[in-house]
């Protein structure tokens, strides 16, 4: 006879003592689907510490979570006087998974009968085996003291930056247990730096196999709106989901690019920034055809640093149907590696691949900056550069130093002056008239950029609402912006003008 492995005898617990709690087959047996299977056989047929599953919105991951849980409360998984917690972000999150795991307690005579619900404190308790469930929130006082056997972090994704204080408790906390197990089970979260992400990187490069990390997500090469790209990030598209509302969303997002964002993130599990951006990947992308070379008469535009940050100078060349857009970025040489880390960035490889110049020493040298402006500008007929004032004194001084003269032309960056200048670069982009090659860094920009609107409807580029650097993004909006026939305005009525610093 063949042996029974745990895992196998933990799907058939499930199958046994489940029923599903809600939707359209309330109250019927729970069923496990083939892929529902193979992620439990993964969990308990070889040695697991943590297991992140993470997939789009309404593939029943909350359910499944609810599941493991009764397993460990009272079937063969239960442990006696064993503790067990559910954690999420938020009071209504945490709720979600006590109040699916209540319903299949309430649905099930076997399971009703060993099992205590307590609705009010959001716990569950078996009082024969010891063994009690409750879901904690990080919205309450941070659970320490606590010795958890059993944990999902629900919705993980949700935690904005590499740090979650209920995480770090919950966690250090099991090691007062043999083996303790960690669910993790979450669409993705928005960027590269936040805590969710550096946990599925981790996971992903093998480095502990206690650890093990099943990702379901659409690349971002492919075309977002197709069924085929969907069903990438949907595992369960045609078991629990509802296809004709996720198209009617990927059509709404294909017409909408406020919308996209959103789409991709919690439709495609890709990790995008949920609120919208200033510029979509797909319409990025169609302005993605290679500039032409670099001569005539072009207007530029100039965005200083500070001294360990991105500088950036774009230069550009309206033709009958299209712009041509030349990005120039520097920064300094020494702590690249670490300033790669830190962003989540590959500067260190944009580097070697010539798309970003490193300057001597630990700060930009603005002496550097300043001779390859130079050079760059020498091949051209620059009608006007518009640059942000921010340090533009010391970069003036090492034009002064090199014999230089240059059309400055300064360009305020409140909404007054970049309101017409985001318009130009938006309908630009809309039109598909850009022509920025898809350079890496300009495209990281973008990518980050999100526009603030002020009352009475004018636009700028926000580097404190941005997700990182926007640097290239401000200096391109500038350079569209200036015209060749305007005055140079008058420095102290640019002063009036807010700074984005």
């Amino acid at each position: 006879m063949e042996k029974v492995t745990r895992g196998q005898r933990n799907i058939e617990w499930i199958e046994t003592y489940c029923y599903i709690p809600e939707g359209k087959f309330v109250g019927q047996p729970l069923k496990l689907t083939a892929k529902q299977k193979k992620w439990i056989r993964q969990i308990y047929d070889s040695p697991t510490r943590t297991f992140i599953l993470s997939m789009a919105r309404k593939n029943a991951k909350t359910a499944f979570s609810a599941c493991l849980l009764l397993l460990h409360t009272v079937g063969p998984e239960a442990r006696p006087n064993s503790q067990l917690y559910s954690a999420a972000q938020s009071r209504d999150q945490a709720a979600i998974l006590f109040n699916l795991a209540s319903k299949m307690v309430r649905m099930s005579p076997e399971l009703s009968s060993v099992i205590t619900i307590r609705d009010s404190a959001k716990e569950i308790l078996c009082p024969d085996l010891g063994t009690k469930y409750k879901a904690l929130s990080a919205e309450a006082t941070t659970a320490y003291g606590l010795s958890p056997v059993f944990t999902v972090h629900d919705e993980l994704g949700q935690v904005k930056g590499p740090r979650s204080e209920l995480y770090e408790a919950l966690e250090t906390a099991s090691a007062a247990q043999e083996s303790p197990l960690s669910i993790i089970i979450s669409t993705q979260s928005p960027t590269d730096a936040d805590l969710l992400s550096l946990l599925i990187d981790d996971a992903r490069q093998g480095n502990d196999p206690k650890v093990k990390c099943v990702l379901y997500t659409a690349p971002k090469t492919d075309d977002p709106f197709s069924v085929a790209t969907i069903k990438k990030a949907n595992p369960h598209f045609q078991d629990f989901m509802n296809t004709d509302e996720v198209k009617r969303q990927a059509a709404e997002a294909k017409r909408m690019p406020s919308r996209e964002s959103s789409y991709r993130n919690l439709i495609l599990n890709q990790r995008v920034e949920a609120r919208a951006p200033f510029v979509s990947q797909s319409v990025w992308a169609d302005n993605g055809k290679a500039p032409g070379q670099m001569t005539g008469t072009v207007t530029a535009g100039l965005d200083l640093s500070s001294r360990t940050d991105l500088t950036a100078f774009v230069v550009t060349r309206q033709n009958a149907d299209s712009v041509d857009v030349w990005p120039f970025f520097w920064t300094p040489e020494k702590g690249l590696s670490e300033r790669s880390k830190v962003d989540r960035v590959p500067y260190d490889l944009w580097a070697d691949q010539g798309y970003l110049f490193t300057t001597p020493g630990a700060t930009v040298d603005y002496a550097f900056v300043a001779q390859q402006i130079a050079d760059i500008c020498s091949q051209l007929e620059v009608d006007a550069i518009a640059y942000d004032r921010w340090r533009i004194d010391l970069l003036k001084a090492e034009f002064e130093k090199i014999g230089v003269q240059l059309p400055l032309s300064p360009f305020g960056q409140g909404y007054k002056d970049m309101g017409p200048a985001i318009d130009t670069l938006e309908a630009d982009l809309l039109n598909g008239r850009l022509r920025h090659g898809n350079h890496p860094v300009l495209t990281m920009c973008a990518a980050n950029a999100v526009a603030t609107r002020d009352p009475a409807g004018s636009r700028k580029l926000d580097k404190s609402k941005a997700s990182g650097r926007i640097d290239g993004m401000v200096a391109l909006a500038m350079a569209l912006g200036v015209r060749s026939d305007e005055p140079v305005r008058d420095i102290a009525a640019f002063i009036n003008d807010p700074i984005i610093a």
